[in-house]
């Protein structure tokens, strides 16, 4: 089977409390993009599961989530074969788009067709979270309000057309070390989550740029100042928003006319400020 698994950014994200167990709960607008890894997967007769990717640096093991994902699965419903899955790596890693939870997304739902396991997809995503917070909504995908630690989901409407600059510097961030990070107590302010909701239902680009907010920004921006650069760049370049996508490092902004989003794009790269720059669109179901 050939799959795709789409990457995705926050147009907003609150953290609204710290939990006993360490999980921080969250409110947040999740929204994918027209980004994707292509995954291949195919039956073998080893009983073993085998993962080759572009990228060296990625886990080929057990530690890998595809890997996880697959385990789950098979374990539960007492698959004796094996898998081959190859992955085409095209989303930043450690970026703050989902890139693994959306791979590890893919590969549950190719299972499910491939091995005629019945499951609907709100059955994948409730075995999902055992993997890793952000996989259910990769299955959902679309426009998305997420509460909890993430697997509270409520599908929306999508946002008003426009174009995205994804910009993604060269360095990678920890999520479990900007979570470690954040001072909750010490926020001046929230997101208006529910403003922002309202906007994307009305399609009003404006307001929904004025409600765009991301709290994740006071511990990643503070400690690499090429965040706030790239967000200022955007700006002065005629985007009505940008932002950090998640944890980071990743900038997107929104922009109405494509010549300015393309142009952002060739500014950003010429200046050397992110490893890999895309002009792309919202995706939606």
């Amino acid at each position: 089977m050939k799959l795709k698994a789409y990457g995705k950014i926050n147009l907003g994200l609150d953290v609204v409390r710290r939990r006993e167990d360490g999980y921080h709960e969250v409110k947040m607008i999740m929204q994918t993009v027209n980004i994707y890894d292509r995954i291949f997967i195919k039956k073998n007769d080893s009983g073993e599961i085998k993962i080759k990717t572009n990228l060296f640096y990625l886990p080929n093991n057990s530690d890998n989530i595809m890997y996880k994902a697959t385990k789950l699965l098979f374990d539960e419903f007492g698959i004796k074969e094996g898998l081959d899955i190859n992955l085409q790596k095209n989303i930043p890693v450690s970026a703050g788009m989902a890139g693994g939870s959306t791979d590890a997304a893919a590969v549950m739902f190719g299972i499910n067709v491939m091995f005629r396991l019945g499951l609907s997809i709100e059955e994948l995503m409730e075995r999902a979270v055992k993997i890793g917070a952000d996989v259910p909504y990769c299955l959902l995908r679309g426009t998305a309000l997420s509460e909890g630690i993430g697997e509270k989901l409520t599908r929306l409407s999508p946002p008003p057309n426009c174009f995205i600059v994804i910009a993604k510097p060269g360095f990678g961030v920890s999520t479990k070390h900007v979570y470690q990070n954040l001072n909750l107590d010490g926020l001046e302010r929230h997101p208006d989550i529910d403003g922002l909701m309202e906007a994307i239902k009305n399609k009003d680009l404006k307001k929904m740029s004025e409600k765009m907010e991301n709290v994740l920004e006071t511990v990643t921006a503070k400690e690499h100042p090429e965040i706030n650069r790239l967000k200022q760049l955007m700006l002065e370049c005629g985007a009505c928003v940008s932002l950090m996508s998640g944890s980071g490092p990743t900038v997107f902004g929104l922009f109405e006319k494509k010549e300015d989003a393309n142009k952002a794009k060739k500014i950003i790269a010429s200046k050397k400020l992110a490893k890999q720059v895309f002009v792309t669109r919202f995706f939606n179901i």
